[in-house]
């Protein structure tokens, strides 16, 4: 299993959000480039970074950044935030080497369905965020977590991967910043269900424990940040997940 460390960035500043909540946000004082250069001479050949201004606003925010970030470093970014149209889409994949696709593979599944087709299903990443309903069935929530659909994880899926669908980001909202560990009966069955897809966990990670399990299970990527920001796993523990190329 591969980690992806996240910076989320918010007013040009790394932030994290408790469940999304841009009210419950926590600061960092560290500068994107200094800590996209710290995981990159730990190891990691990717980096999960989010525009939190572009996605309030609708539109991406952070491509200058993000291009500084991998000219820089040399790290490749995956971007999500604020990727609402092909022209965004467009922009988006001249900074970054992947994108990530949320809400609209929802509310506009045939557009999403053109882009996989045009781009390719290894230069996008649907994010697929979902809450658990009482029985236990995942819906996918769009919107920045606000709004809840009828669609479920396994309906999206089911729909997309005639497209060759490669690379899902699937976080279960309830524990997002929450530091209360991953959903990891929600992977296995991912895992179970889609065994081609390659599937990023992302949400709970508290430490090292937790990212052992997760690979334990066959997640092929992990997404962290509260945890790697907050000294929860060290750098050691950080690199062991890296492919140290």
């Amino acid at each position: 299993m591969e980690l992806l460390p996240a910076i989320d960035i918010r007013g040009g500043r790394c932030v994290r959000l408790l469940k999304g909540d841009f009210d419950q946000e926590t600061r960092y004082a560290v500068d994107p480039l200094e800590l996209a250069q710290l995981y990159a001479d730990l190891g990691a050949r990717w980096l999960h970074v989010v525009d939190l201004d572009g996605a309030e606003q609708g539109s991406p925010v952070i491509l200058d950044l993000v291009d500084k970030i991998h000219k820089k470093s040399g790290i490749a970014v995956q971007l999500g935030g604020g990727i609402r149209s092909r022209d965004n889409l467009v922009r988006g994949l001249a900074v970054a080497q992947r994108i990530v696709i949320g809400s609209l593979a929802v509310t506009q599944p045939s557009q999403v369905e053109k882009w996989l087709e045009e781009f390719g299903p290894q230069r996008l990443t649907l994010a697929l965020d979902v809450r658990l309903a009482n029985d236990g069935i995942p819906y996918i929530t769009t919107h920045g977590w606000q709004r809840e659909s009828q669609t479920t994880l396994w309906n999206a899926l089911a729909r997309f991967q005639p497209m060759r669908l490669k690379h899902v980001l699937c976080t279960d909202v309830s524990k997002d910043g929450a530091m209360k560990g991953p959903n990891l009966d929600l992977y296995r069955e991912c895992l179970e269900r889609w065994p081609s897809i390659s599937f990023q966990a992302s949400g709970g990670v508290r430490d090292v424990n937790d990212l052992e399990a997760l690979a334990k299970l066959g997640v092929t990527h992990t997404i962290s940040g509260k945890a790697l920001l907050e000294g929860r796993i060290t750098s050691t523990e950080i690199s062991s997940f890296l492919p140290n190329e």
